[in-house]
């Protein structure tokens, strides 16, 4: 079966959620977002059959929202517009709709817009491979050690029965690889599957993102926020890192497990989920529990069925294989077409002990490639038959390196002067396009996220918000 998505741009929360059940009911895997920016996060993240569009709601957001659609082109597939007002099409002025509809909205309608449009595009292309479903299965197929194979008996027969998973292991071990599959083999694959790291946000923030709130319930609240339990409704929500997890948080999480029903911030209502929830740690979990930092009764709740993902120090069987796989994989991504590893740099890589395990093998066949390195020549990998794989011990402190920490090295200094240059150009093109930044995106030849991610990082976006309040 060929999963299919469904991006839909809406505002209206109540509207939203008509829609997501009326689409997941046939079948799609529905993204809800509400704005230009959501939208473009959402299309860098992978392609859709089709985009739900409603400009009525949208406001002066809408004309930036469709040029991102056409920025990201294929990856939308048919757009269908949803309007109320005559001048939205000075909106739609950079793109071309395949269908336009008009409030109040027949869902019959946008069921017949949906057939013309998906359908005869299905059978054109014929049945499309799932690329993640593909991936997971290619890379289970890697793993041979016997801890792995009992690993992956188990992802089976948890995938049979919707019942809590906790998965255990190191970091960068692979425990997200084993919820999606575990997703992915289970009757909810049609589903949605929606990851929440609960190490990445203070609990104030992590609450709204798993739980949503209300409009008006605290400052900032302008507007209904769905949360991360709605969006994974007849799906799966993978918590990673739920060792992290604030004990207030815990106790609410555990009155979802049990009950399926939880309030949103700021909400008098009670909503019911039907949402599976796989967990992941790489804290022992038990000593949590014994020290008073997790709740026991939660502990019980997660732990029904327990994956343990090995260090790859303990599966170095698996090391040739997962390398010969990654250079596979990178190597037509990156363009170096016939790149290889020779066989004694393999033995090499087997010998590593890799505390960072799989993530870290990856990353390190990355750099070879895009170094054209083969032979770690310029990538420093200590032997494993010195210092027990792990990096050489430092040499005794002299005052050579005492002296050089009080002043900055020259590569030091060429970082800071890249980073002062680069913040200047994307402050330029940020004010010419009056902070589009779609726009701004397209115009310095990035990536939208990659723009994102330098705003943020340079501060600009909190420049911004101050000088606005000072206004």
């Amino acid at each position: 079966m060929t999963e299919r998505r469904a991006l839909v741009v809406e505002v209206d929360a109540a509207t939203q959620l008509g829609l997501l059940g009326f689409l997941r009911a046939r079948g799609y895997q529905c993204v809800a977002v509400s704005s230009a920016d959501e939208a473009a996060e959402a299309l860098a993240d992978g392609s859709f059959n089709f985009t739900l569009v409603d400009l009525s709601g949208n406001g002066s957001d809408a004309a930036e929202l469709m040029e991102c659609l056409k920025l990201w082109g294929r990856s939308s597939g048919p757009i269908i517009a949803v309007s109320n007002r005559r001048d939205d099409g000075a909106a739609m002025a950079p793109i071309e709709v395949e269908a336009m509809l008009h409030k109040p909205l027949s869902l019959d309608e946008l069921q017949q817009a949906i057939d013309k449009l998906v359908r005869p595009q299905a059978e054109a292309l014929g049945p499309a491979p799932e690329q993640l479903g593909g991936r997971i299965r290619r890379e289970m197929e890697l793993w041979c050690s016997p801890k792995m194979l009992e690993a992956r008996q188990i992802i089976r027969e948890a995938a049979r029965v919707d019942v809590t998973v906790l998965v255990t292991g190191e970091t960068g071990t692979g425990k997200e690889l084993v919820a999606r599959a575990i997703h992915h083999f289970s009757s909810r694959r049609a589903g949605p599957f929606v990851k929440v790291n609960c190490a990445a946000m203070p609990r104030e923030l992590l609450e709204s993102e798993l739980f949503g709130y209300e409009r008006g319930a605290f400052t900032g609240a302008h507007k209904l926020k769905i949360g991360k339990f709605e969006a994974a409704h007849r799906g799966t929500i993978f918590l990673d890192e739920i060792g992290d997890l604030h004990p207030a948080l815990q106790a609410k999480l555990l009155h979802v497990l049990q009950d399926g029903e939880f309030s949103r911030i700021g909400g008098k209502s009670t909503l019911s989920v039907d949402v599976r929830v796989l967990a992941a740690t790489n804290q022992d979990l038990e000593r949590a529990v014994a020290e008073g930092r997790f709740r026991e009764d939660l502990y019980y709740r997660l732990n029904v069925i327990h994956v343990l993902v090995p260090p790859l120090r303990e599966r170095s069987s698996e090391i040739p294989l997962l390398a010969s796989y990654f250079v596979e994989r990178y190597a037509k991504l990156y363009r170096r077409d016939g790149f290889s590893i020779p066989v004694s740099v393999v033995e090499r890589l087997t010998r590593h002990r890799y505390p960072g395990n799989v993530r870290e093998l990856e990353n390190l066949v990355k750099r070879m490639i895009v170094l054209d390195d083969p032979f770690l020549v310029r990538i420093p990998l200590p032997d494993a038959r010195t210092n027990g794989g792990r990096s050489p011990v430092p040499p005794p402190a002299s005052l050579e390196p005492a002296l050089a920490a009080q002043e900055p090295s020259l590569k030091e200094i060429s970082r800071r002067a890249s980073q002062a240059a680069e913040r200047e150009a994307i402050a330029k093109m940020l004010e010419q396009t009056g902070w589009n930044r779609v726009r701004a995106a397209r115009a310095l030849r990035i990536s939208y996220r990659a723009l994102l991610y330098k705003i943020k990082q340079a501060g600009l976006d909190v420049e911004r918000s101050s000088a606005r309040s000072a206004l």
